[in-house]
């Protein structure tokens, strides 16, 4: 009875969405911030009135995470619904220890932004469905019509500095101009629309507005951390002008509101640097962030939820959402249901992984593989294997080689590895990532010696 109620539901709410008018979708992707940097997280002193008013608006998860803690493979993850180590784009640049001359770096670079084509984009699959589409902001992966987008603001790679943004990374800094002009055409054309804000915020330089940098100058904290809380506020600000573009059209209503960050950041307290255990790494500083997605038109059940939820699930839930295809055997779920219903997602546990930044082997992502992780209620494992590092070698000491467990409830800055403590979990735990994704060929110490 249990099962026929349940698949009753999922036919009523896809008959929901084949009867009502698809959303226009909002990315805003917040670049290189702590998952405790907001009001709404509760910080003390940074300011974020505008995402405050938004999470009050949004399904929230406080226990969001992405399954890489470094940008091009988070952001690959978000517009294909894949893992790194499946799309194959595990890092943000090939070794130069592994590709060292300028030919081959190219020729590395091009077979990098080409595995985009292994798996259809979100971009391409709304664009199917009738949408129009606009990146701005940080795109990696060649020119912006290469990942599906009918307009954006990146040349990309191979025009000068098309690394990983190039004319796009103006937007938010510079204003909104491109993206206003584009809603203004999609109205124009009758036309839904996929907006991709990839703000190159509150990522470095942090060079805010002195108008926005004086009130924490004045709190009398150190520079560096005083220009990187006021970069929050900076971004937070571009997010409200953001909303009040959809706001002075009518379209507030009728778009849904996705939020996450890339990845997370710990700013040190002498320069304008990441601290360790944040960017780039497995810990809580690294992958966690929160997750919202708000859509007034969309009768979802607004409130603060205590579910994990991965950065994977949003590609499968914003396509429910809109009604597009939607790709077989994708990783994530799809959380409409319990976006609508308030209740509890029922999967028990997610995953991750982090490569070196430089990809030892465009090939293999075993090379570069540094750690795996799974998170299950209170519990956090995570593995140390040891793949090739190259540049960021501070970043990754990995000193303890053994299991590290963690009871994140109690626990959320991981100061105390209860492995030693708890065999049973460990071995239960290593058990699901071993199953997960089979590594073959790095070293690994899977239990407590």
């Amino acid at each position: 009875m249990k099962k026929l109620i349940s698949l009753l539901f999922v036919f009523g709410l896809t008959l929901w969405v084949s009867a009502q008018k698809s959303p226009n979708v909002l990315y805003i992707l917040s670049d290189d911030q702590a998952w405790t940097d907001y009001g709404f997280m509760g910080h003390p002193q940074i300011k974020t009135p505008h995402l405050d008013k938004l999470a009050n608006e949004s399904v929230l998860f406080e226990r969001g995470y992405v399954p890489t803690a470094l940008c091009r493979p988070s952001l690959v993850t978000l517009v294909n619904g894949q893992y790194a180590h499946r799309h194959g784009i595990t890092g943000n640049d090939p070794s130069p220890k592994s590709y060292q001359s300028t030919k081959v770096q190219k020729q590395a670079k091009a077979q990098l932004i080409s595995y985009l084509d292994r798996f259809d984009t979100l971009p391409d699959l709304l664009g199917k469905k009738g949408y129009l589409s606009h990146q701005s902001g940080k795109w990696w992966e060649g020119n912006f019509k290469h990942g599906g987008f009918s307009h954006g603001m990146t040349r990309g790679f191979p025009q000068p500095g098309g690394r990983h943004g190039d004319d796009g990374l103006r937007i938010g800094r510079e204003g909104l101009q491109p993206i206003e002009e584009f809603v203004d055409y999609s109205m124009k054309e009758k036309k839904t629309f996929f907006l991709w804000y990839g703000v190159f915020l509150p990522h470095t330089p942090h060079n805010p507005p002195e108008r926005l940098l004086k009130p924490y100058r004045d709190l009398g904290l150190p520079l560096p951390i005083a220009k990187y809380y006021a970069n929050c506020t900076w971004f937070d600000e571009t997010c409200g002008q953001l909303i009040d573009i959809l706001e002075e059209r009518n379209l507030r209503d009728d778009t849904l509101i996705v939020y996450v960050t890339d990845n997370g950041w710990i700013n040190r307290t002498d320069k304008s640097a990441y601290a360790p255990r944040s960017k780039q790494t497995p810990y809580e500083g690294g992958i966690r962030t929160p997750i919202m997605l708000s859509w007034p038109n969309g009768n979802l059940k607004n409130g603060r939820r205590k579910d994990v939820v991965s950065s994977i699930d949003l590609f499968p839930t914003v396509l429910a959402a809109t009604g597009a295809r939607t790709p077989k055997r994708l990783p994530g779920v799809n959380l409409l249901e319990n976006l609508k219903t308030g209740k509890t997602i029922e999967r028990k546990r997610i995953f991750g992984e982090s490569f070196a930044h430089d990809i030892a082997d465009i090939e293999n992502p075993e090379d570069s593989l540094l750690f795996r992780w799974t998170i299950e209620g209170k519990w956090k494992l995570l593995l140390t294997y040891d793949g090739e590092v190259n540049r960021h070698k501070t970043t990754h000491p990995r000193e303890e080689k053994r299991p590290q467990l963690f009871n994140l409830l109690k626990d959320p800055k991981e100061e105390n590895n209860l492995a030693e403590q708890n065999p049973n979990v460990v071995a239960k735990l290593v058990a699901k990532i071993d199953n997960w994704w089979p590594v073959k060929e790095r070293k690994v110490v899977k239990r407590w010696e």
